[in-house]
């Protein structure tokens, strides 16, 4: 089992960031070494680039697996016999789906790193949570989506949880009204797939002219944004509909996947940048893979110290991102500031950023 220090669950911005590169750099080595001692298929991988661990001193150094590599190889570093979760992309028709396999400890490292990450933006209390999904989405508690991951995570920020959609997919109207009647005067939190907030929020209650609105509520979304892109609906626009509709004032879209659940980022509400942090970390390569200066957009490769029952801890994504190095907003945490500005051209899509 990988072992690690308790310090890095005491805050989710705890270290500025030299300090958070040098235990950061420590961790990912100590993964690097554990999983090439654990997960055969990892070992026969980085055998063929003549990896020297013992080199590496720089974090940009990590050697990175492609994120699709999930969807050819089951790749885990733990016995079958310990396999606690299975978490599974969506998928689309056209591709396999991303198989995570975790153990308990892997399953409650994330669960503790999602719960520091999430206070700075709701709060270290329990409060309600209004979910744009159907209960039915926690259906399979052992094998299950990341819509169904999500849900799960988010939900240790709950009090309560109440599902705004029927098991067909509608709004349930009631369900909403009693959610407000209950809570609309105290701090309480929406939580959907980008695209369902779209659809059921944004389209089908609007339509009913229902007259509701959430204005103490706080909105995470996140997901689903190809959909969102072919609709030609942006996120500013999406933000300023829910502000305009509903009387929503704090919206958090969020970035993360399913390969590394847990390590998500939160987008400011001012600035509509992402923050890394104690747990993750960005860097931004070009198409010949070498790492680019800040304020260059390229290829996203995100670590992630969480990743211990199955190697990853260090993928290049199939998206593209830029580094911000200015520090003009009053929300800035300590780490770095980035956007996602789209996807590799001809890339297989991610099935799990997409609701079907």
């Amino acid at each position: 089992m990988h072992k690690r220090e308790n310090i890095i669950f005491d805050s989710a911005f705890k270290f500025n960031q030299s300090k958070k590169e040098e235990y950061f750099l420590k961790e990912i080595k100590k993964l690097t070494n554990f999983h090439l001692s654990n997960c055969v298929s990892y070992k026969k991988i980085f055998k063929k680039i003549n990896l020297k661990l013992n080199l590496v001193n720089d974090i940009n150094q990590v050697p990175f697996l492609p994120v699709n590599i999930f969807k050819l190889f089951d790749l885990m570093s733990i016995n079958k016999k310990d396999i606690f979760k299975t978490i599974v992309s969506s998928g689309t028709s056209n591709n396999q789906p991303s198989k995570i396999y975790l153990d308990k400890t892997n399953s409650a490292n994330q669960i503790k790193a999602l719960s520091k990450i999430g206070a700075h933006y709701l709060g270290n209390k329990r409060i309600p949570m209004l979910i744009f999904d159907t209960e039915k989405t926690l259906k399979d508690k052992i094998s299950f989506s990341a819509r169904t991951a999500a849900i799960l995570g988010f939900s240790v920020f709950s009090s309560e949880q109440t599902f705004a959609l029927n098991n067909d997919m509608s709004i349930n109207i009631s369900a909403i009204r009693n959610f407000l009647k209950k809570n609309s005067k105290k701090n309480y939190f929406l939580f959907g797939f980008t695209f369902l907030i779209w659809e059921k929020l944004c389209k089908e209650l609007k339509k009913l002219d229902a007259k509701i609105k959430f204005k103490n509520g706080i909105l995470i979304h996140g997901g689903g944004w190809k959909k969102m892109e072919k609709l030609k609906v942006t996120n500013i626009f999406f933000k300023k509909q829910l502000k305009k509709l509903f009387d929503i004032k704090k919206i958090h879209n969020y970035y993360g996947m399913v390969e590394q659940t847990g390590s998500i980022f939160f987008e400011c509400d001012k600035c509509n940048y992402f923050n890394t942090h104690n747990f993750s970390e960005i860097i931004i390569r070009n198409k010949e893979f070498q790492v680019v200066k800040n304020n260059t957009p390229g290829i996203i490769q995100l670590l992630s110290i969480l990743p211990s029952s199955y190697p990853g801890h260090s993928l290049l994504t199939e998206d593209l991102g830029i580094i911000d190095d200015r520090n003009s907003c009053s929300c800035s945490k300590l780490g770095k500031r980035f956007r996602v500005i789209g996807r590799v051209k001809q890339a297989e899509l991610r099935g799990c950023s997409d609701v079907v």
